[in-house]
């Protein structure tokens, strides 16, 4: 056996780390908004949030969401430019999906480095519809006049105010997942930091 370091876009990765602390700073300034005026008999723990009070956390949650936004609009250029999109992330047939759900149940799933299966690609293409529409709602709710057509949309400000939660929930539940799987197959977290990871080749086949 020989191993062939593969190395991740440079875009790809600044991107991808770029867009991750913007989420993070975005939830954590979210949970500061929520606080101010909760939807659900709870708030968030002081030490989970970020801003220190209302417009703090709107001052933090408006620079991550265009830091989120360009490095979002950056990461689909290069991915529909250079086809990674198409690709890496183009969902699987539901048979495949099902035949990954079920190797995954029972701790079969293998993982190569550089593609992903059906599982990842269902997830990671679902994550970036979410974080859309996480924004739109955003949006509405931050100017429900000028963008009064988007508030429409979402059926009204207090509507569009729990779908915003609700996918704000679908991320977080997202992140959980990445984080463990990521701890399952650690080259992937080596490969988007340093920009190789190591791929097993057998060296009696031709390159």
């Amino acid at each position: 056996m020989a191993y062939r370091p593969r190395s991740p876009s440079p875009v790809i990765r600044i991107t991808h780390w770029v867009g991750a602390l913007s989420v993070l700073v975005m939830i954590g300034s979210g949970w500061q908004i929520y606080n101010a005026s909760p939807l659900l008999p709870f708030i968030f723990p002081a030490w989970a949030t970020l801003g220190g009070w209302l417009g703090g956390g709107i001052a933090w949650h408006f620079a991550a969401m265009w830091s989120l936004m360009s490095s979002g609009a950056v990461y689909l250029i290069h991915g529909m430019a250079s086809g990674r999109l198409r690709r890496d992330l183009r969902p699987r047939t539901v048979p495949v999906l099902l035949r990954d759900l079920g190797l995954a149940a029972r701790l079969r799933l293998t993982h190569t480095p550089g593609t992903y299966n059906a599982i990842q690609r269902l997830l990671y293409s679902s994550v970036l519809g979410v974080a859309a529409l996480t924004v739109a709602t955003g949006l509405s709710m931050w100017k429900p006049v000028q963008l009064g057509f988007l508030t429409w949309v979402f059926g009204g400000y207090d509507i569009a105010r729990r779908l915003h939660f609700a996918l704000m929930c679908m991320i977080v539940g997202f992140l959980i997942v990445h984080v463990c799987l990521t701890l399952i197959v650690p080259s992937t977290l080596f490969g988007m930091v340093f920009g190789r990871r190591i791929h097993v080749i057998d060296k009696d086949k031709p390159s």
